[in-house]
């Protein structure tokens, strides 16, 4: 198994440039084809008094496809990669990303930026929830991924299990993988799964280390990615919403706080 088509989103109103060559050195260690995408919904219409008020004039949706399409010239320079494919919606760009993450392996996202605007928002989590497709998040400030040091986050659990196969192109070329589990007691010897899952990934020809690692305070995200950063890992591969997402947000959770506290790329999967 590898990645044979890697699709990242663009931002209309931004530049991420660092998550686009990202994206791009990726699609060529994998020999895979590159999709940049970007979406943008129109405000609807509505109706006041009996008249229907329109949000969005002819003009204003014109300028705007016009403004999607010139982005792909964007894309394609800044990627580096005139063969690119550039696709766009007229809709919202959660619902359209994960609608078009039919045509590729791996998503690339960033951070998104904070807006009371909804039409040009992605959702990271939602995202994550509805693509079925692992999404790797690009942090600001990262400008290349190695995937040298992979760290897997593992738990048990069926959103982990798949994180693990989604992200088997990494590990394959990753020089040194460390799997992690974060106990909230001491434990003294590695749990069966663990040692399964080191088994497991030796099968695939991959050579993997287990740590158990005790929580002090914070969050689970917060001993993980500290790990990860004693170590100089620049990649971590987890499970995303083991819970229930409306439980995670509410008394909080490892992805939301992965999703916010993240310095390294971070690989997620449902």
């Amino acid at each position: 198994m590898s990645y044979a088509a890697i699709m990242v989103y663009v931002d209309i109103d931004g530049l991420p440039e660092q998550r686009v060559r990202i994206a791009s050195e990726l699609s060529a260690r994998f020999d895979a084809a590159l999709i940049g995408f970007s979406g943008r919904a129109t405000p609807p219409s509505f109706v006041s008094e009996g008249v229907v008020i329109e949000e969005a004039t002819e003009a204003d949706i014109a300028r705007l496809k016009a403004a999607l399409a010139a982005k792909g010239a964007w894309f394609r320079g800044i990627s580096g990669r005139p063969d690119a494919e550039w696709r766009w919606q007229l809709d919202f760009p959660t619902e359209a990303l994960a609608s078009e993450a039919r045509a590729a392996d791996l998503l690339v996202i960033g951070k998104v930026k904070t807006s009371h605007v909804p039409y040009g928002l992605l959702a990271p989590g939602k995202l994550v929830l509805n693509a079925g497709r692992p999404v790797l998040y690009v942090p600001d400030g990262v400008a290349t991924l190695g995937a040298d040091h992979v760290v897997i986050g593992w738990k048990n659990t069926r959103e982990a299990r798949r994180a693990v196969v989604d992200a088997l192109p990494f590990l394959r070329k990753a020089a040194r993988v460390s799997i992690v589990e974060v106990h909230r007691e001491k434990v003294h010897a590695a749990p069966a799964d663990v040692n399964d899952l080191v088994r497991y990934l030796a099968r695939h020809r991959i050579a993997a280390e287990a740590h158990g690692i005790r929580h002090r305070e914070g969050s689970d995200a917060d001993d993980l990615i500290q790990f990860a950063l004693r170590q100089k890992a620049d990649l971590l591969v987890m499970g995303a919403y083991g819970h229930s997402r409306l439980g995670e947000w509410i008394f909080g959770g490892m992805t939301r706080d992965m999703l916010e506290a993240t310095p390294i790329c971070c690989l997620l999967s449902h």
